[in-house]
């Protein structure tokens, strides 16, 4: 399929072109009453209702729910392609480390003071999707970045446990691997069954169903995110190779149907480099778009709106605009920072927000495992705090919040009572 070609007139076009780029994909199936079935189900009857859509769906012919530590050994001794995962998680350990928070104190002129804490949570499920292909990395992406993010117990879901997967979850130190996938898997991580423990953050990505399945439990449980087909956009300036920037819009076009690809720039000579590569070898089942800009100006506000999952930055120009981008789940900079580095090796995490939600969302990282919370020591400023509290709680109608800090004016906290 050829690159189809837009133009965005101006800054203030851009807008409704990345939108109606977006709406070049069809739509996802609908599947919402399938999924509130299964969760339901598994939810109410447990054990019996999983095992039931595990043999359904995941095909496990009755092996066990968990893989044996023989089955992980034999894996990792086995001929699984894991050359290369050593440097993946190192440099995604390192990454995710450097983003975890210290404690930080903040005392207030009232003289209490308040400590701002990031605890992690205690158990952790990322969720490794099955289907023609097995993704090692995904699974080094969410258990080692868990690990950094100090979570004590780390499971990982893998539908049809193919050798790779378990390879990469020893080579990762995983605690616990379960056989299994889908809607019922999300489900028992979310509510506990009688032999699966549940845990507090479900991360990872999936079909539309696992999808599906994870807005249905996020009251009950953390979720990192909700992830659709993937996308690419390279912002190109003069300099920039169009021979490299095709290269990488059809790597992510490997990613199928749903995907979309896509270039803008302001140099058309560029574009039409980059578009001659793109149509000679085909994007397949993937959306390719060549958007022609007036200027970088027009093309940054073109990526702002679109908010790709992954954005490049190539050629001069562009690179300098690198500061100035927040609308995007991962920015790579320069002619040789691919995306492909980013899936694998480079340290970066490749579970980022996608169908534009890099407006308001973040990539996986290790603050999706972990909580922040307030300490609060008041102590010797409770008569100050009583005084400016009370009257605003009163005005809200709340007598009883007044008087639960007027008590405590005057030091009369530490007093007996009467």
């Amino acid at each position: 399929m050829a690159a189809e070609r837009l133009a965005v007139a101006s800054a203030a076009d851009a807008a409704g072109l990345a939108a109606a780029v977006r709406e070049l994909v069809a739509p996802r199936g609908e599947v919402a009453a399938a999924v509130a079935e299964i969760v339901a189900a598994v939810r109410r009857d447990g054990d019996a209702a999983l095992r039931e859509y595990v043999e359904r769906f995941d095909a496990v012919g009755g092996a066990p729910l968990r893989v044996t530590g023989e089955e992980l050994d034999a894996a990792l001794a086995g001929p699984a392609r894991t050359a290369g995962l050593e440097v993946a998680i190192a440099n995604v350990g390192a990454v995710a480390e450097a983003g975890v928070g210290a404690d930080t104190e903040v005392r207030l002129p009232q003289g209490q003071r308040v400590v701002l804490r990031e605890v992690p949570v205690r158990r952790a499920a990322i969720y490794v999707p099955g289907g023609r292909n097995p993704y090692p990395s995904t699974v080094v992406m969410g258990v080692v970045t868990a690990r950094a993010a100090g979570v004590e117990e780390v499971v990982v879901c893998a539908p049809g446990a193919h050798p790779v997967i378990l390879a990469a979850a020893a080579l990762c130190g995983t605690d616990e691997v379960l056989r299994m996938g889908g809607a019922q898997a999300v489900a028992a991580l979310a509510y506990g069954t009688e032999t699966i423990r549940r845990a507090d953050v479900i991360a990872g990505p999936g079909s539309l169903y696992v999808q599906e399945a994870k807005r249905l439990v996020a009251a009950d449980a953390g979720i990192d995110g909700f992830y659709g087909p993937s996308d690419l956009l390279v912002l190109a300036a003069s300099g920039a190779r169009g021979d490299l920037v095709a290269a990488d819009l059809l790597a992510q076009a490997e990613h199928g149907d749903g995907t979309i690809v896509g270039a803008v720039s302001d140099d058309a000579r560029l574009l039409e480099s980059i578009g001659a590569h793109v149509d000679r070898a085909g994007a397949g089942e993937a959306a390719a778009v060549l958007v022609s800009a007036p200027d970088t100006e027009a093309a940054l506000a073109f990526a702002e709106a679109f908010a790709p999952e992954h954005l490049e930055l190539v050629g001069d120009a562009a690179e300098a605009l690198a500061p100035r981008v927040r609308s995007a789940g991962c920015v790579f900079v320069g002619a040789a920072s691919a995306v492909a580095f980013g899936d694998y090796v480079a340290g970066s995490n490749h579970a980022l927000p996608t169908g534009g939600a890099a407006r308001f969302a973040s990539g996986l990282s290790a603050r999706t495992f972990r909580r922040r919370m307030s300490e609060v020591h008041v102590g010797a400023a409770a008569g100050a705090l009583a005084a400016a509290g009370a009257p605003i709680a009163r005005a809200e109608g709340f007598p009883g919040h007044a008087a639960s800090m007027e008590v405590r004016e005057n030091g009369r906290a530490h007093a007996q009572d009467g």
